[in-house]
Order: C-alpha cells, then sequence, then structure tokens
C-alpha cells in the first residue's frame, strides 16, 4: 500500500505516514456507506440529533488535542487551530438542530392534499482542501449527517491527520460504524471516484477553480450534485472617509491569516485616491509588527506555508514585482515567505489578478464610488470583501454593487457557521453553512393525495 509522509512545514520535519486509500478501498467504502445509509435515514430526527451533540461533545473534550494535530500538520498558529476544532464542535451542535426541523409544506390544491418532504440523498462524497482542513470538512459532514445522509470524506493528502482523528472521535461517540468514512488518498484516485462512482450522489469540493471545473464536468455524467467553493481575489475597499489607522491596522489579518493561504483573503486594497499615502503610512507598521514565527510558539500570529512548492509558487509572484512593505519571516528550516505588500496601478497585472495564496496582498488607489465598485468587480472570482466607510448608506450600496458571496462593512468578516456561505462567478456553485445548508442534501419529494 503506498503511504504519504506528512511533514511540518515549520521544521520540514517527518510527522507521521499515512497509508493512502486505493481505488479498491475506495469503492468498498463507499459500498459500506451505501448500506449504512438504509439504517441512518430510519434513525428517529430526535435520535439522529443526540448522536450529533454527542459527537459534537466528544470532539470539544479533544479540542487541544485536535489543535495540536494541525499546528504540526499544516502550520496553523494555536489561536486559528484551537478556533477550527471549535468550529467542528460548533457546526455539529447547531445541525443538531436540524433533523427535527427538516420541515415540508402542506400546499393548498384542489381535489386532494398535497404535501412536500425533504429527503436524504444517499452516499455524500466531501472532498477537503489543505488549507482549513478542520472547519471544511465540518460544513460538509455536519449538514449531510444532519439530512439522514452517510458522508465518506478525502482529507486533503497534505493535511489528514485532523480528518482521521474526526473520523475515530464519530465512532467513540456512538455514531454507527460507516456513517462517516474518511479515507485519505490521492485526488486522482479517491476524489475522482467519489466522481464517477454511482452510489455517491452528491460531491462537495473545496478547491482551486481548475480542479472544481474539471468535478463539475465529471459529475455531469451522472447528473450528480455538487457544491463547489473554489478561489477567490477578494477585494478590501477603503473609502477616505473610514478610520483609516483602524482600516490599515486589520487589514494585515485579513490577509496575512493562515499565510494568505485563504480563498476569502482580502488579498486586493483598493484604496481612495485622496486617503492613499496615509492608509499606507498606517499599513507598513502593521505588517512590520505581525508575528511571524514557528506556529509552536503561542505568541505566532502568522505560520509558514503549506509546502516547498506553495513557497516557490508564492515567490515566483513577489520576484516580478517591487516590495513596497516587507514584514518579518524566520530564517532557517520552514516554508517561509515574509507577508509582503505591492503597490499596483495597472489592472491586468499578474499579481493582482491571479489568485496568490500566500501572504502577498496588492494596493491600487480608486478613484470614486464607481471606480471601486469597477475594479472590485473586474475578476472572475467573486467570493468576500469588505469595505470601510463612516457613511452606512454608501457601505450598504457597494455591498450590493460588489459581486461576491459574503461581504462585510467596516470588519472582515466571511464565515459564521449559522450563515450562507458561498461565491459568485468563477469562485463557486452552490452554498454551505446557514440554517438551509442541510436541505441541500436532500431531494424534495411533492406528493399528492386525492380526496
Amino acid at each position: 500500500m503506498d503511504t504519504f509522509t506528512v511533514v511540518n512545514p515549520a521544521t520540514e520535519q517527518p510527522v507521521a505516514d499515512v497509508p493512502l486509500a486505493t481505488v479498491e478501498q475506495a469503492d468498498a467504502a463507499i459500498a459500506s456507506a451505501h448500506e449504512a445509509f438504509h439504517a441512518w435515514r430510519a434513525v428517529s430526527p430526535g435520535d439522529r440529533a443526540a448522536l450529533l451533540r454527542r459527537f459534537a461533545a466528544v470532539v470539544d473534550a479533544h479540542v487541544d488535542e485536535l489543535a495540536e494535530l494541525e499546528v504540526r500538520n499544516a502550520g496553523h498558529t494555536w489561536g486559528n487551530a484551537r478556533w477550527e476544532a471549535g468550529n467542528v464542535r460548533d457546526c455539529l451542535n447547531y445541525y443538531a438542530g436540524a433533523p427535527e426541523r427538516l420541515f415540508g409544506r402542506q400546499i393548498p390544491v384542489a381535489g386532494g392534499t398535497d404535501v412536500t418532504f425533504h429527503e436524504p440523498l444517499g452516499v455524500v462524497g466531501v472532498i477537503v482542501p489543505w488549507n482549513f482542513p478542520m472547519p471544511i470538512a465540518g460544513w460538509g459532514f455536519a449538514p449531510a449527517l444532519a439530512a439522514g445522509n452517510t458522508v465518506v470524506l478525502k482529507p486533503a493528502e497534505l493535511t489528514p491527520l485532523t480528518a482521521v482523528r474526526l473520523g475515530e472521535l464519530a465512532l467513540e461517540a456512538g455514531l454507527p460504524e460507516h456513517v462517516l468514512t474518511v479515507l485519505p488518498g490521492k485526488g486522482s484516485v479517491v476524489g475522482e471516484r467519489f466522481v464517477t462512482h454511482p452510489l455517491v450522489r452528491k460531491v462537495c469540493f473545496t478547491g482551486s477553480t481548475d480542479v472544481g471545473k474539471r468535478i463539475m464536468a465529471g459529475c455531469a455524467d451522472q447528473v450528480k450534485r455538487v457544491t463547489l467553493e473554489l478561489g477567490g481575489k477578494s477585494a478590501n475597499i477603503v473609502f477616505a472617509d473610514s478610520d483609516l489607522a483602524a482600516a490599515a491596522a486589520s487589514a494585515p489579518y485579513a490577509v496575512f491569516d493562515n499565510a494568505g493561504q485563504d480563498c476569502c483573503a482580502r488579498s486586493r486594497i483598493l484604496v481612495e485616491r485622496s486617503a492613499y499615502d496615509e492608509f499606507l503610512t498606517h499599513l507598513a507598521p502593521a505588517v512590520e509588527a505581525l508575528r511571524v514565527l514557528d506556529p509552536s510558539d503561542e505568541a505566532s500570529e502568522m505560520g509558514p506555508l503549506i509546502s516547498s512548492g506553495q513557497r516557490d509558487r508564492v515567490r515566483g509572484y513577489l520576484d516580478e514585482v517591487e516590495v513596497a512593505i516587507a514584514g518579518q519571516a524566520p530564517d532557517g528550516a520552514g516554508w517561509w515567505v515574509p507577508p509582503s505588500v505591492v503597490a499596483v496601478d495597472d489592472p491586468a497585472a499578474r499579481i493582482w489578478r491571479e489568485e496568490v495564496f500566500g501572504p502577498v496582498v496588492a494596493v491600487m488607489p480608486f478613484d470614486d464610488e464607481a471606480h471601486a465598485v469597477e475594479l472590485a468587480n473586474d475578476t472572475e472570482y467573486g467570493l468576500s470583501g469588505s469595505i470601510y466607510t463612516s457613511d452606512l448608506g454608501r457601505g450598504l450600496r457597494v455591498a450590493r454593487a460588489v459581486e461576491a458571496g459574503n461581504l462585510s462593512v467596516n470588519s472582515h468578516s466571511s464565515v459564521r457557521y449559522w450563515t450562507p456561505f458561498g461565491g459568485y462567478k468563477q469562485s463557486g456553485l452552490g452554498r454551505e453553512l446557514g440554517p438551509d445548508a442541510p436541505m441541500a442534501f436532500t431531494e424534495e419529494k411533492n406528493v399528492f393525495l386525492a380526496h
């Protein structure tokens, strides 16, 4: 059996060897999940809710253990990793309320009674990326399980450790065997099998836009449902009437969190021209003060990139431009890139248009509100964004005009598990999270009863 050696990106030292599933093992796991589905869907809503709450409680008891795994496996800071493990717990608790609230409707008709039902799909394949392994897994499996589906989950090859542990904790919590199955493996093997296997009724994929397009095309062969959460090139729009010091102080955390390996990263900062110079004078000390340290240090605010390949890719972008502001990064072992700010005046520049997925932000001035919206929307992506202004009307106007699925005014909030999350354009298809997420894992059935 093939194995993958997980490496700590801050030290370049091996952490663990993880077996990679074969096609045959993927087929067996999918068949077992299909068998388990018939019993799982029949579990009463209250009992299914109780099992999800029990799963949440077991995760809660292991938050520090899960966080420590993610610090070593993914290079996440302790603060981020604890939040991420807690987010899995919170999603499970939130969607534990769903089984008893999967309401249908009674629709007035002539000659009888008409009712609708929400019925589970069957086996759901969840493909998780390496940048946020824990929360994105939970965003998929929590509402899918709540709706009565079984789940096969493929973590990214680089970051399988927390997913494997969550699968063990599910069994410890009392979930029946094969209801949640974690299958570490290659995307070209296990992920591809989720797409082609007829018993997998839906695929949830988070990752690059290019791979998402291939998954969507593959799912078309079986008219298979798919949810895609893909790339982003989000804008942070700063108007001159905003609190410039506060906007500049928060901007690094909007893009350098998780070393910029975040599809919601506000990697383009648009600043009203009259405030441009002042904003940069506030931004420089905020970037330089960012604590870029080995994530094993509780004081670390930014860790390394996930791999040497990702580091080299990000450096390739920086080699093409002049860096206006640079923060610190450790010397020696680890895949480090310092937080970097680049001044851009050409909207066609590669660093302005492409998703760098690293600690790099491009800054450009704009002339007026219409120009800001034009620049923000001049991208194939549309995932998130921020607007800083003291004018509430303008904040709402610009939020309605920007083509993105998740916007915040005077903050950088993107994801709350109780609100919907997803993208416009090539940033994705469908929505995750929020109160309606379990419905996306059901078929709506209509039944007419003649009088």
